[in-house]
């Protein structure tokens, strides 16, 4: 049987693979776990969600979930996922859950939980939890039974923290946010303002159908468009729960997350607060990254992909910047989780404070062609231990030195194995990257 739980959370087509019942059921198996270890209290649990239908009917089911399982609720509405996290800090909860599916299309949805502190659940408690769908025993009866509550300043207490974070005002920017008709839509432009900017907003008109339709960080040439006409300094793209973000500078070209955190690294560095001046990153971000990072004198720590993963390095490290290629971007001193409003407000700081464009800024890296070829295989092991692929892979890791880079990873749900190749040309990558992709089939 497939796991409950996948890389971020219990997804799937709302009202048919994530039912109420479901839902229901894994709110009151987290309230039961996570709450054990401390007997000396009624269970607290913070409840948010991004504003696409589903999540009116879901947030009703966990809410109950949790209730039925003693735990009062605090429902904080429609929020940003990382907003969620520090409100499970900020009011002092047990626990947190965010109803999102993030980027997927309205149709699915999506349960992420929190532990206490806004932390995300390793393998092994969610597997606890997982253990417990279903089970019905202990349920509390007359005044056990949890309450639920509305939050009305939850969204305050979110802005105040990310203004608070902000290292700089950002008087004097004219910017656009894509808010991805998502969970982003009230924060984004109420943060930006406050913190000084003039803000143009886009997609931030949900109607509980339209969240990441043809918008937000996965469709951004409506964004690229809009800060070219608007004469804006920057944009700013927001995923659906906005735990991350993509940035576009003045010319309507793309900023990826491996530029923002290129141009975080150095901010942190130059302020002295990139601890032992280390970035944490993914297998994946580009070779770029990693040769402008070196000519600044900064170290990258690389990890499997997954936002988890990274969190993990930093927390071992106590390092105080990774990220993702996808604009998924922790700041551990600021945040338990990505942060995509705090991610911007750092980037926009630094352009405010510089008075250097993003374009000046994020061209300190130069982003090298990147190909990416699926190969379907029957035995991704067989692939892996192949020394006709092990020879290929070092051929071409030798014709290319240290001006590209080569991947191979097998998928973690598909009998697929993902070649990746970098070279200093898109032809010389694309060759490369065909090339070990036909030596990885002819073995699998």
């Amino acid at each position: 049987m497939a796991r409950l739980f996948g890389t971020d959370g219990v997804r799937g087509l709302a009202n048919v693979e994530l039912t109420p019942e479901l839902a229901l059921s894994v709110a009151a198996s987290a309230a039961r776990v996570l709450a054990e270890h401390d007997r000396s209290h009624r269970p607290v649990a913070v409840v948010g969600r991004d504003p696409r239908a589903s999540g009116e009917m879901l947030q009703a089911a966990v809410a109950a979930g949790l209730a039925s399982a003693g735990a009062d609720v605090l429902q904080v509405g429609v929020v940003p996922t990382p907003g969620v996290a520090f409100l499970v800090s900020d009011l002092g909860a047990d626990l947190g859950v965010m109803i999102s599916a993030s980027h997927n299309p309205m149709p699915d949805n999506g349960i992420k939980l929190f532990a206490a502190g806004g932390h995300k659940l390793p393998d092994e408690v969610e597997d606890e939890i997982e253990a417990g769908v279903g089970t019905t025993a202990g349920r509390p009866t007359g005044a056990g039974v949890g309450r639920i509550f509305d939050v009305p300043d939850a969204l305050d207490r979110y802005v105040t923290h990310l203004l608070k974070a902000c290292p700089q005002r950002l008087d004097g920017l004219r910017v656009v946010v894509d808010c991805a008709n998502g969970a982003a839509w009230a924060a984004a432009p109420r943060a930006y303002r406050e913190a000084g900017a003039e803000v143009i907003a886009i997609h931030a008109l949900p109607d509980g159908e339209n969240i990441n339709d043809d918008c937000g960080s996965t469709h951004v040439t409506a964004l690229q468009k809009a800060v070219v006409a608007e004469g804006a300094h920057l944009g700013v793209a927001h995923d659906g729960d906005a735990d991350r973000c993509l940035m576009v500078d003045a010319t309507g070209e793309l900023v990826d997350g491996d530029q923002i955190m290129a141009v975080l690294a150095l901010a942190l560095k130059d302020r002295g607060e990139l601890v032992e001046d280390t970035l944490v990153t993914t297998v994946m971000s580009n070779l770029g990254l990693h040769l402008a990072m070196r000519e600044a004198g900064v170290t990258i720590r690389t990890t499997a992909v997954g936002d988890r993963y990274v969190l993990e390095e930093l927390r071992t490290g106590g390092y105080s910047l990774g990220g993702e290629q996808s604009g998924h971007v922790l700041m551990p001193s600021h945040a338990t989780t990505g942060d995509g409003l705090l991610t911007a407000m750092g980037v926009m700081a630094q352009v405010a404070s510089t008075g250097r464009s993003l374009a000046d800024l994020a061209g300190v890296m130069r982003r090298l062609p990147q190909v990416l070829v699926n190969v379907k295989v029957a035995d991704k092991a067989a692939v892996a231990r192949a020394s006709s692929v092990n020879d290929a892979v070092a051929e071409v890791e030798k014709e290319l030195g240290e001006s590209g880079r080569v991947l191979l990873r097998p998928s973690g749900t598909e009998q697929l194995v993902r070649v990746m190749v970098e070279a200093t040309s898109e032809a010389a990558a694309e060759a490369a990257a065909h090339r070990l992709a036909g030596v990885v089939s002819a073995v699998g």
